[in-house]
């Protein structure tokens, strides 16, 4: 049983962390995408150059986040876990996941 309790209060944790995470870029004007059913959403942002985008993987299952261009690439992201990136040239920025590469989204940065 206290192992059981354990790895709620685990869980629970990890879940905060990822909250913050996407809540802090939110606050720093940065922009947040939630990786959730084998999706990005949205799966196109637009944001000024110089804005940081944050990946949240919302599924129980690990996802990447990787520039077709190489630009950025993500490590394996578990439940909870976050990945940011700061968008410093305008540009049309396409990426997809690693592991599922039919999950794609666009970041358009101007």
């Amino acid at each position: 049983m206290p192992r059981f309790r354990l790895a709620i209060v685990v869980a629970v944790f990890v879940l905060a962390l990822g909250a913050i995470g996407a809540a802090v870029a939110a606050a720093n004007g940065g922009s947040v995408i939630t990786i959730d059913n084998f999706t990005f959403s949205p799966p196109t942002i637009t944001i000024p150059a110089g804005a940081t985008v944050t990946w949240t993987n919302r599924d129980d299952t690990p996802h990447t986040v990787r520039a077709v261009d190489g630009a950025f690439h993500s490590k394996a992201m578990d439940t909870a876990e976050s990945y940011s990136f700061t968008f410093a040239k305008p540009g049309v920025y396409r990426y997809f996941c690693s592991l599922h590469p039919k999950m794609v989204g666009q970041v358009i940065v101007k």
